[in-house]
């Protein structure tokens, strides 16, 4: 059997646990900075860290349009936390840097400031019975979903997971609370094209 190549994107935020996520979940975890690394990855994760840094970085870097060509081509990314920012086709009040692929429009720090994180379990039936751990850090939500995409988890009935096709938007952290679920789910994706 073929192992995965799972890139996270290494520019910023939580790459570490992100890289453990991924080897844990049974595939090989790859830093992505540059292209030659993206074009090496059979799926892609964009890690929690500050939005519009990422986003400037994903501009100077030149990987905003190779990431697009590589989503529309079929990849499976998951994006967490600022990665969901990252893939919304809107963020409401902002004009930010973003790839734009999930037919979603987030609303940024939506549970207020860090000092508001929070830890609670989630009832994802795609993912299994067991609840799911999410670490909510300065975490966004999904005000509005497209006709495409499939809400896999709700907090105080706002969508805080979700798919559309093989891209994967989670509000929080599964990576900081030893979870694999979410990443084994982006492994499914690419195990299916």
């Amino acid at each position: 059997m073929v192992k995965r190549r799972v890139g996270v994107l290494a520019l910023q935020g939580d790459v570490p646990e992100h890289l453990r996520a991924v080897e844990q979940a049974g595939a090989e975890a790859v830093p992505v900075r540059r292209r030659a690394a993206l074009d090496e990855v059979d799926a892609l994760i964009i890690p929690g860290g500050e939005s519009t840094t990422i986003g400037k970085l994903l501009e100077r870097y030149d990987l905003m349009e190779p990431i697009r060509e590589r989503a529309r081509a079929g990849m499976p990314i998951l994006g967490t936390c600022t990665g969901l920012i990252l893939l919304a086709r809107e963020i409401e009040g902002s004009d930010q840097p973003r790839l734009g692929l999930l037919d979603v429009t987030v609303r940024r720090n939506a549970y207020g400031r860090q000092l508001d994180s929070f830890e609670t379990d989630l009832n994802v039936p795609a993912l299994g019975s067991e609840p799911v751990r999410a670490v909510f850090i300065r975490a966004p939500i999904v005000t509005r979903t497209g006709r495409e995409v499939e809400v896999l988890a709700e907090v105080d009935g706002h969508p805080i997971l979700v798919r559309q096709g093989g891209l994967i938007g989670a509000a929080f952290h599964p990576e900081m609370a030893g979870e694999d679920r979410v990443h084994r789910l982006l492994l499914q994706h690419v195990a299916e094209r």
